[in-house]
């Protein structure tokens, strides 16, 4: 993402597991009964008939975690490979707790991995040295997916495109690294490297990066950030500038050309007839369609979704906004993205409060729902970082208070926090907000219906009364596999909702000291695509 800034991981949660459930495990944990509705949210109108429970809550709710730097994961390189397993069991953890539904992992920090790869060497992030590869031998991607899913978060595997070298780093290049096998497609810019997207060898190879991951791994989505080309420098800022994009330009001098002459100059010599602007837009655009399509060929129930930076550009911009602008410094048409088709999920990086006009984060969500013609999901990147001691922080209300736009906004049943490093921290105690405020229940993330909009079978289910709750057993029923059960518990005539995996079909609702026991229990199965069965009648207590 654009900004962040290293920060230590939080212990474990008190009372957490750190390890999933095992299938039918005859011991598995309750499920709480969460209280109410969520108060930042409007809920829905009670039915008329109480034997039939509301609709289920739908908001994607994700924060990024980011690799590069070791800003949230793991907390620094080469820690030993028992220590980055309690590290990233204590953000699912917490995430769990929180009532997000998913994560979005940093896979790809700059030309490298954090997994196996044939393609890219070990990350220098993960092991202290770039191609270096963990000891003892693990995959840390599968692990994040196997414990995500363990706790029905879904996992997005989040790469750089275009960065071939962060300005971070400090081991040498390993030598399977592009920049060492193809340094012609790879430039230095101020004191990153990067690969340049007019060069097809260099597209290419990011594309064939994303489809081995999608080819190998269950991800449910692939996620690409705002570095297309490189944020523009001087050289009295060289290596921070998305924070002069941030501040809306005001600082910036004179600007290092992006040095791309080569491929630039082949292109006219070849017949090229558009500008330089409108050619590096074109190189953006040709590897965002490819990707698309590509993934739709592997996978198609793996969702894309882009984070570009957040105000967009100069000529479609409502009266007011100023700013930085992505079109034309970073080559990012996110508008024709949009109107394309080319993405399942935009995630525009809304970085500024509610009340600082000139980016107003209330008149830039409104913008980029005025682009959405083709109905895709929007689901705008949160600054819950800037929850901080420096001048510019956020308080805890301000993000409260942005989830609370967004779910005032038709089409806009989602948000992501950049970084979990704020939410691991407690930071002013916005996690203690969020939880008692704005996700006091779970919820199911919204459906992709373009990518599918078949339901899965109706679950089957048995309920028996304990001691001390009632205990369920699901199964799936025919029909699309399920990834998730949709839990409805009615205490008196408040109807409560919870979600388990159905990697967990064994559990236990408790009883409430305050609502006693569940009356009455329904059930749904939900697959990868937030598409819901038929919901059945568990148990009724007589």
């Amino acid at each position: 993402m654009s900004a962040g800034v290293a920060a230590g991981l939080a212990a474990l949660l008190e009372g957490c597991s750190s390890t999933p459930v095992p299938p039918m495990s005859p011991s598995a944990p309750a499920l709480p009964p969460a209280p109410g509705a969520p108060v930042a949210s409007v809920p829905p109108a009670p039915p008329a008939d109480p034997r039939v429970p509301p609709p289920a809550p739908r908001e994607f709710r994700a924060a990024w975690v980011s690799t590069v730097a070791n800003i949230d994961w793991p907390s620094r390189g080469n820690l030993p490979v028992a220590k980055q397993q309690a590290e990233a069991l204590a953000i699912l953890d917490r995430a769990r707790l929180l009532n997000l539904n998913a994560i979005v992992l940093q896979v790809r920090p700059s030309a490298d991995a954090i997994y196996p790869s044939e393609l890219e060497p070990w990350s220098e992030f993960l092991t202290g040295q770039q191609g270096r590869p963990p000891a003892p031998a693990w995959d840390p991607l599968q692990f994040w997916i196997e414990q995500a899913h363990a706790r029905g978060l879904e996992l997005h595997a989040w790469f750089n495109p275009y960065r071939a070298r962060h300005a971070t780093a400090r081991t040498p290049l390993a030598a399977n690294h592009i920049a060492r096998r193809r340094p012609d497609v790879v430039k230095p810019y101020g004191r990153y490297l990067w690969m340049d997207p007019g060069e097809a060898a260099a597209s290419q190879h990011t594309l064939d990066v994303v489809l081995d991951v999608v080819h190998r791994y269950d991800i449910d989505g692939v996620h690409i950030d705002d570095y297309f080309y490189p944020y523009p420098i001087d050289t009295a800022n060289a290596a921070g500038p998305e924070g002069v994009a941030l501040d809306a330009g005001v600082g910036a001098r004179q600007e290092l050309e992006f040095p791309d002459q080569p491929s630039w100059q082949r292109y006219l010599l070849g017949g090229g007839t558009l500008d330089r602007a409108h050619w590096r837009r074109q190189n953006v655009n040709a590897l965002i369609e490819a990707m698309y399509t590509g993934i739709r060929k592997e996978k198609a129930w793996v969702r894309f979704g882009i984070s570009p930076f957040g105000i967009g550009r100069p000529d479609k911009r409502p009266p007011g906004i100023v700013g930085f602008s992505q079109y034309d410094k970073l080559y990012a048409d996110a508008e024709l993205w949009l109107a394309n088709g080319w993405l399942d999920y935009l995630a525009p990086q809304l970085y500024w409060p509610v009340a600082q006009a000139p980016q107003a984060f209330d008149v830039l969500l409104d913008y980029w729902l005025a682009q959405n013609t083709r109905a895709r999901h929007v689901w705008p990147g949160l600054y819950t970082s800037r929850i901080d001691n420096s001048a510019k922080a956020f308080a805890p209300e301000e993000i409260v208070k942005q989830i609370g736009v967004t779910r005032s906004r038709n089409g806009v049943r989602g948000h992501l926090h950049f970084s979990i490093a704020a939410l691991m921290e407690n930071r002013k105690g916005i996690a203690d907000q969020l939880r008692t405020q704005a996700y006091q229940t779970a919820a199911l993330t919204p459906p992709t219906p373009w990518l599918g909009a078949e339901p899965p079978g109706a679950p089957q289910a048995a309920a028996r009364r304990e001691s001390n709750g009632v205990a369920l057993k699901l199964s799936p029923g025919g029909g699309k596999p399920a990834t998730h059960y949709a839990i409805w518990s009615r205490y008196g005539n408040e109807w409560r909702f919870a979600v388990a995996p159905a990697s967990r079909p064994v559990l236990l609702l408790a009883d409430d000291a305050a609502g006693g026991a569940a009356q009455m229990v329904v059930v749904s199965a939900v697959d990868r695509l937030g598409n819901e069965s038929e919901r059945i009648n568990v148990y009724a207590r007589s």
